[in-house]
């Protein structure tokens, strides 16, 4: 089998572990770009420490579930962003103003939609959680 989406299947298995209401899950395989995302969702605390395992091939994630998390999951196309454009993707993935977090990629690194209007730059969705 082949994982076309390496990030898509890291948050399908914390949403899934989080809906059977598991404290912990491994993502497998880890990769620079998953651990950027969850330490921005440690950041704001959808999930507690993480840490990267070495199992002699591509590595894997150790993750604890804090239970904070009602819904995530990538967004395709990676739709780019102006800096003031924010609002209509809020819209389109956030339940509520607000509420919950788009996950962006910047000239500056990974991090959250606030972040990104604060710093006036724009980018690329990755995902969205709440």
């Amino acid at each position: 089998m082949t994982l076309m989406d390496p990030l898509a299947n890291a948050l399908t298995n914390i949403r899934n572990n989080e809906l059977q209401v598991n404290d912990s899950c491994y993502i497998n395989p880890a990769s620079n770009l998953i651990g950027e995302v969850l330490s921005t969702m440690q950041k704001e605390n959808y999930i507690g420490e993480f840490e990267y395992v070495d199992d002699g091939k591509a590595g894997k994630f150790f993750v604890e579930l804090g239970g904070n998390i009602n819904q995530c999951g990538v967004i395709k196309p990676r739709h780019s962003v102006k800096k003031d454009e924010f609002e209509k993707f809020e819209k389109r993935y956030l339940p509520a103003e607000n509420f919950g977090i788009l996950i962006v990629t910047t000239p500056e690194g990974i991090m959250t939609h606030y972040e990104a209007k604060e710093k006036g730059i724009g980018g690329r969705l990755l995902a969205y959680m709440y």
